[in-house]
């Protein structure tokens, strides 16, 4: 047996729609799911449903395990940079040190899900992107 590649991420949400919305904003799309019989969606990117939601009526106490975060390829950094800072959602935006210099931009969904979108390095960021939304106790990876 050997693993081939990531299939998808689970998240349990007592905000679906706003994790729907917010994911769709992403890119991802709302795909066909079966009916498990509980509420949820999943959504696509591409052909592949990369991210399943669950609805619950109230989330759990624990909220972060030790799965820290998801990444996803992305294209388009300055686009959705600016689309972000439009609808006030907070990011920041890192670049991997050489020789990768790849541009991560991490932010967190409605859920407190922490999210990493990698752009190419042939990829502009905004002009601010030392500044916005940086903090000083984060570190890149």
């Amino acid at each position: 047996m050997t693993v081939r590649a990531m299939d998808h991420f689970t998240i349990v949400t007592d905000r679906l729609v706003d994790t729907i919305d917010f994911y769709a904003h992403l890119g991802l799309r709302k795909g066909p799911r079966p009916d498990f019989g509980i509420g949820g969606a999943w959504l696509y990117a591409g052909e592949s449903a990369v991210l399943h939601l669950i609805d619950v009526p109230a989330m759990p106490p624990l909220r972060r395990g030790a799965l820290d975060h998801m990444a996803f390829s992305a294209d388009g950094l300055a686009a959705l940079a600016g689309s972000l800072r439009a609808r006030g959602v907070d990011y920041r935006i890192i670049r991997t040190p050489r020789p990768f210099s790849r541009w991560q931009l991490f932010l967190e969904d409605p859920n407190g899900v922490e999210v990493e979108l990698d752009f190419d390095i042939s990829e502009v960021p905004p002009d601010d992107w030392k500044t916005t939304g940086m903090r000083a106790d984060v570190a890149s990876e």
